[in-house]
Parts: C-alpha cells; structure tokens; sequence
C-alpha cells in the first residue's frame, strides 16, 4: 500500500498518542511499515540524486562508497567490510566529554565496568594474560577495534595488549576523541603496533589541540584518520579548519550516518527522520552532508579518501559478519536501537510540506481508515 502523506500524518499522530505498552493490531502495524517505507523511499531518492553527481564515486564490492585514492581505504573498514568483521575489544568505561550525538549520552555517569585487570572480547572477560591463550585456540580476526568510551583516559594499560595482537598480525584501530592525546602516548601507541587511529572530530567542534595531534600521531601511527558522525556542526566546522585538516595529513575520513536511540534522540527533536530498513533511525540531512562532503573532495582532489559510512554500509557489515560466523542465508545482528517505532520523532518529516513522497494512494482501503474497526 503506498499511503498519502495526509494519511500518514494522521495515523502517526494517533501512533505517538498511545501507550507505550499498547502494541499495535496487524492493520495498524501495516500502516506503521507502509509510512517508514514511504519516508525511506523517498530519502534514499534524495541520496541516489546526489550520488549521481559525484563523478569519481567509488564502490567496496558494492558494500559501501567513497572518493580518493584506493590504498587509502582504511584496513580496519575493509576487515568490517570484507574480512572476519571487527571484533570490538572494550576496557575503558569512561569519558571525558558528553557530545550530544553520543549513543550514551546522558548515561555515561552509570556505565558498566568491565572490571578492574579485565578485557571484554566478543561478550567474554579476558585478562592481559588470557590473550596468547585466546589466539591459539581461536582464528584470529582480520582486524580489531578499540572501542567504549575514551581509551585515552587510561591509555597506558592498553600498551600491552596492542603488541600481544601486533605480534599476532591482527590489524588494530582505536577511536579517540583526542583532547587527551599528547606526543608522549601517541608514540607509546605506535611503539606498541597500532595500526590505525581515527578522531572523532565532531567531538571537539574541530579543535586546534586535536587537530595538532592528528598531525603528531601521523609521525609513529602508519594510519590516522577521521571519524565522526556527520552533522550540520560538524560540516561547518570541518569547512572552517579544512586547510588546518588537510595540513595534518590524514589518509581518511570516514562519515558515519549519525543514527539514534533513546539516548540521544531528544537531541535530534525536530529534525526529518527516516528509517533504514526497519533498523536505524536518522536524520535525513546526515547522509545528505556525507554525499556533498564527497562530491566536494572529488571535485577538489583532495589528498584524503572520504567515505560514506552510512547505515547501508553498516547493513553489509552485518551481513558479511554473520557470513563469516556461518550463519544462516539472510541471518544478520543489524537490528532497530528502540524497542518500538518512535512514532512521535517522525511526526516532523509527516509535516514538512517540502518533503514529499514519490507515489501516494490518496484512499486507503477498508479496514485501514481511522473510521474502520481494525481487528
């Protein structure tokens, strides 16, 4: 069914007033999927467009897009993308900034510890100590992912395991946001193996500090790079420090779709939402700004590869993941971040008047109008 616009916004205001431990009855439930389907459709017609006018746009496999030079892909990427997937290795519970596109942003006072001396790989408690023993029962991953919160606000406990994983030959990446990176860690890290490290940029509005950091890990790290969701705050300032950025020489930026949950949705009130394949949920103008950050680096040759780490990507590395686990055809972890639909955060792109569906039914059928007995 391809619902109208007026009916949408009908349905949706009625969706966003009941309980929440109300569910939905099936004919609702089909007018909820027939509206995320309408708006996605009609987003993801908004970023083809602007795909076409990228004139060097590049495909990983068909996996996921970018602009620049092919050797600046980064490794820890096309081990998400193509290898064994990235299995994320997690200490530090901590952090020492709260940025609203945060997945834990208001929560990062109550985090979990992962517990004093311990390392939680794939769901499981390791000591330093367990690592040899893990990598020589289990096949050891294309690549790792520092990841959860700040690493830097206890950088030195993780010294030890990144040489255990780069005697190992396992690709490493850690995330930053960087105000805490200073030459002495960054070349302990790189003394240590590192492979890649990626700022999160966004953090810090672009600082100067991060930004000269960026510079002094490129002389011990063989990759640095940028990563940082793609916002409106972002984007202006990444063109406002542009020529700082390009003086620190990073090979990559990586744009990632900014995507949300209960935590940080609130911050995003307002804004034109879609939903990605019954899973994440974004603010349409995310990838929009990716794919005019790259048109912009192709059309200006820029020295640095950019790519569109959008919630497509994030579908295909879920789906080579399970490949690789042996899963089952089609079986994948990518999932939606709320237990419902958030009815109400839609209600913003039902109203905007410049946002329109491309195909409408202007009546619904019976059993699917408000005046109907839906069973």
């Amino acid at each position: 069914m391809k619902i109208s616009k007026r009916d949408a916004l009908l349905w949706f205001r009625f969706f966003a007033q009941m309980p929440e431990d109300e569910p939905l009855m099936p004919h609702q439930r089909e007018l909820a999927y027939a509206v995320i389907a309408q708006i996605e459709t009609a987003a993801e017609a908004r970023f083809d467009s602007l795909m076409r006018e990228i004139p060097h746009l590049k495909s990983l496999n068909g996996r996921t897009y970018y602009v620049g030079s092919d050797e600046k892909f980064s490794k820890g990427c096309r081990s998400c993308l193509t290898g064994t997937g990235l299995s994320a290795v997690r200490k530090t519970n901590k952090c020492n900034m709260q940025c609203p596109f945060c997945y834990d942003y208001g929560m990062l006072d109550c985090q979990e510890p992962i517990g004093e001396g311990m390392w939680e790989i794939g769901g499981t408690k390791f000591r330093e100590d367990d690592m040899e023993l893990l990598l020589s029962i289990q096949k050891k991953p294309t690549g790792i992912a520092y990841v959860y919160l700040e690493p830097f606000m206890e950088i030195e406990k993780y010294y030890g395991v990144i040489r255990t994983f780069h005697a190992a030959g396992v690709h490493q990446h850690m995330y930053t946001n960087g105000t805490l990176a200073t030459e002495e860690n960054l070349r302990a890290l790189g003394e240590a193996g590192l492979d890649e490290l990626r700022f999160n940029l966004g953090a810090s509005n672009c600082a100067d500090k991060v930004i000269e950091a960026m510079a002094i890990a490129r002389k011990y790290i063989p990759f640095v790079g940028i990563e940082t969701p793609m916002t409106p705050a972002f984007y202006e300032g990444f063109q406002r420090k542009k020529a700082q950025i390009f003086a620190a020489k990073s090979d990559f930026i990586n744009c990632a779709e900014l995507h949300l949950n209960d935590n940080n949705l609130q911050n995003y009130a307002g804004e034109n939402l879609y939903m990605s394949r019954h899973g994440y949920v974004s603010p349409i103008w995310s990838r929009e700004l990716t794919l005019k950050l790259m048109r912009q680096a192709d059309e200006e040759n820029w020295d640095m590869l950019v790519h569109d780490c959008s919630n497509r990507t994030k579908f295909a590395r879920d789906l080579n993941l399970r490949a690789h686990e042996g899963g089952w055809f089609g079986s994948s972890t990518y999932g939606c971040e709320f237990e419902r639909i958030p009815y109400a955060a839609f209600l913003p792109v039902l109203e905007d008047e410049s946002f329109r569906f491309l195909e409408e039914d202007e009546k619904l059928p019976y059993g699917y109008n408000p005046g109907d007995i839906v069973l």
